[in-house]
């Protein structure tokens, strides 16, 4: 991919074009002020876009019309409003006035207001030199004097929608939606569907991304496949509740997909001299279908999300499967002999070291060491780890109590709940509110001495269920919470790592439930799924694969029959299908025999040796199996059948050794006619093969 990108705008016709290194976006402000979508896909010139027509779609009572970059109420609009905002005096809808714009290298800055209302917007574009993928969000500003009378200029302005941008995409190609959907144990699982006509909307309205759906969108003609055709996408940078609508208009118009933080139902006031910035709803087209797809936003998430994006994610074990509340210095130090004689680099207690935490009915809110399993705290086991040779790692949940804990005695004002309503539990927990000010700096308060206090190498940060009564009596604007929760979470963990450069964070929401680009942004990789059956695991992790690199995949083997399905399979399975991602270790190695405390040291060791392909390597989807390139290494990851399976991605021109085997392939052979399988023969066999380039 070459490294262009930039931002131009033509006077005349008052055409702005976003420039990728292999495609172009164009949008035009109309002679009505109104910022009008031009063109989404291939290279097109700056001259070329200025000759492009503007969508006016059919005008009537009976028509919808769409093609705009932000949906608006106001005039004959009948599509899917991307904003939508009641002032003091009872009206509705917005009638832009044009103010200008800015372009700083990559970055495109658009300024409208409201014809009458102080109502400001400006709309925010930026490309990359080394991604097609586009950035695109708002932010709106109440432009009336701070205080005042009361009147239209010092009143508060209900928001009622604000999504962070609306893509359009051409009404021929608008036919088919791939999105994922799931549940506890069974997430990102692929759907590719029709779109019909009207609004579909995906969305969660529980605080968090959600297990249910994952807010992403993929667009194409019903033609494409992992190898070829047009493809159009859209990722939304959210870890609260979310809504994505798409539009398939039956006039002819575009496809319509808009996006952005919250849910039907929830209202906020924008307050005079106050503005509000909306998250990234970023897009992407790929003429490479599926497959091209994902391995552009892989590059992207690389090169602009991750904070550590070259750190080799080390190979884990996690006690829960083992212990579960069990948690001991005897027990927990036998784990960690056996994990470091696998060639585990981290070692994670997780759940039941803290507070009075024997079960999940007490002790979240309490982030002390249980005094009777502690009484010296944690600092004699955590020096024994490392004395084996592992760094150090803790499994937290900051933004949760139970209702027996010293802190709800102490606060129960901090977590939601709204008057005269019972305070639903769930897992016998309550939601903190960490829209409060005092609620965020508790919990960095106590994460920042823990940290400091014994060095801690890495967090595994939990959220194990949903907002319910999600209020705050004492405000006066109580559903502003929804998102200022997130920002919450996200300001904590954000001066957490600034206080602490070296600390590593993995995210959690029982399981896959906030696995999304927010929390990429400040994690260092997401546990999917708290499913770790191997057979489950390939549909989770191909569903994940859409959108989310390899190296951000937590992935365990674990005991078999497996503690969730009862599912038995053999050891070397169980380790290829996590290999596929950041390989971790979760079973009770205190049950596992000899001979397979030998295969898995050999796995172990395998998987370090292929670490550097598969975490940074570019990933291709193949039949019953997943491929990883470098430019002179390949990895194949293999399971089901004896087959011969062609390979991607590779150099016709080049010949490929096997380095097991010894054996040479030509990369045409390799491309047209596949690779020979010979799988064990066993229940649910795989193979690891390593080719390297000649």
């Amino acid at each position: 991919m070459s490294q262009v990108s930039s931002v131009s705008f033509d006077a005349t016709s008052r055409t702005f074009l976003l420039t990728t290194p292999a495609t172009s976006y164009a949008l035009r402000i109309g002679a009505d002020d109104v910022p009008h979508h031009l063109h989404w896909g291939g290279p097109l010139t700056l001259n070329q876009a200025a000759t492009l027509p503007v969508y006016d779609g059919v005008i009537s009572s009976f028509a919808s019309t769409a093609g705009e970059e932000l949906g608006v109420e106001g005039g004959p609009r009948f599509g899917v409003p991307s904003l939508l905002v009641r002032y003091a005096d009872g009206s509705r809808g917005v009638e832009w006035v044009h103010e200008g714009h800015e372009i700083d290298g990559g970055r495109l800055r658009v300024y409208l207001r409201d014809r009458h209302y102080p109502l400001a917007c400006t709309l925010h574009y930026t490309v990359h030199p080394d991604s097609d993928v586009i950035e695109r969000s708002l932010t709106l500003r109440h432009s009336g004097p701070d205080g005042g009378d009361g009147g239209e200029g010092g009143a508060a302005i209900e928001i009622l929608r604000c999504d962070a941008a609306a893509w359009c995409v051409p009404a021929t190609s608008g036919v088919r939606l791939s999105h994922t959907v799931g549940q506890w144990s069974g997430e990102t699982q692929l759907r590719r569907t029709e779109a019909p006509y009207a609004e579909t909307v995906f969305t969660s309205r529980r605080g968090v991304s959600g297990h249910f759906g994952n807010p992403w969108l993929m667009v194409d003609a019903g033609d494409a496949d992992e190898s070829h055709g047009d493809v159009w996408s859209m990722v939304l940078a959210w870890s609260g509740s979310w809504r994505i609508t798409a539009q398939r208009d039956h006039t002819g118009g575009p496809f319509t997909v808009s996006g952005g933080a919250g849910h039907e139902g929830l209202t906020w006031r924008l307050r005079p001299g106050e503005q509000h910035r909306t998250p990234v709803f970023a897009g992407q087209f790929s003429t490479g279908g599926f497959g091209g797809t994902s391995r552009g936003w892989h590059a992207y998430v690389a090169g602009h999300v991750l904070p550590r994006p070259d750190e080799p994610r080390p190979v884990v074990y996690n006690s829960w499967e083992a212990t579960g509340w069990d948690v001991t210095p005897h027990g927990q130090r036998a784990l960690a002999e056996r994990a470091a004689g696998l060639g585990v680099e981290l070692f994670v207690v997780d759940d039941g070291w803290f507070g009075a935490r024997t079960s999940d009915r007490a002790g979240l809110g309490d982030w002390d060491p249980n005094p009777e399993r502690f009484p010296d705290g944690l600092g004699p086991l955590v020096k024994e780890i490392r004395a084996l040779g592992m760094r150090f790692g803790l499994w937290v949940e900051p933004e949760m109590t139970n209702a027996d804990s010293d802190l709800y005695r102490a606060h129960p004002d901090w977590v939601l709940h709204m008057p005269h309503r019972r305070r639903t539990e769930l897992r016998h927990q309550l939601v903190l509110d960490f829209s409060r000010p005092d609620v965020v700096e508790w919990a960095f308060g106590w994460l920042d001495r823990l940290v400091a206090a014994h060095a801690v190498d890495s967090l595994k940060w939990d959220m194990n269920r949903a907002f319910t009564e999600a209020g705050r009596p004492s405000s006066p604007d109580a559903e502003r919470l929804w998102t200022d929760h997130t920002r919450g979470v996200y300001a904590v963990i954000d001066r957490l790592r600034a206080a602490h450069p070296g600390l590593r964070v993995e995210g959690c929401a029982g399981g896959g439930g906030r696995a999304d680009l927010g929390m990429l942004a400040r994690t260092d990789q997401t546990w999917i799924s708290d499913n770790t059956d191997a057979t489950d695991r390939i549909a989770i992790q191909h569903g994940y694969s859409q959108i989310y690199p390899a190296r951000t995949m937590s992935a365990w083997a674990t005991d078999s029959p497996n503690p969730y399905t009862g599912r038995t399979t053999p050891l070397r399975h169980r380790f290829h299908i996590a290999m596929a991602g950041a390989l971790g270790i979760g079973g009770d190695l205190s049950r596992w025999s000899d001979a397979e405390l030998s295969e898995a040291r050999g796995l172990v060791a395998q998987y370090k040796e292929i670490r550097p392909v598969v975490q940074f390597g570019e990933q291709y989807r193949l039949d019953d199996a997943v491929q990883y390139l470098t430019d002179d290494r390949v990895v194949v990851i293999a399971w089901g059948r004896d087959r011969d399976l062609r390979l991607a991605g590779l150099a016709p021109a080049a010949r490929y050794t096997d380095e097991a085997t010894g054996a040479e392939h030509h990369g045409a052979a390799l491309l047209a006619h596949g690779l020979r399988l010979r799988l064990p023969k066993e229940d649910a066999p795989s193979t690891v093969v390593r080719l390297r380039r000649l």
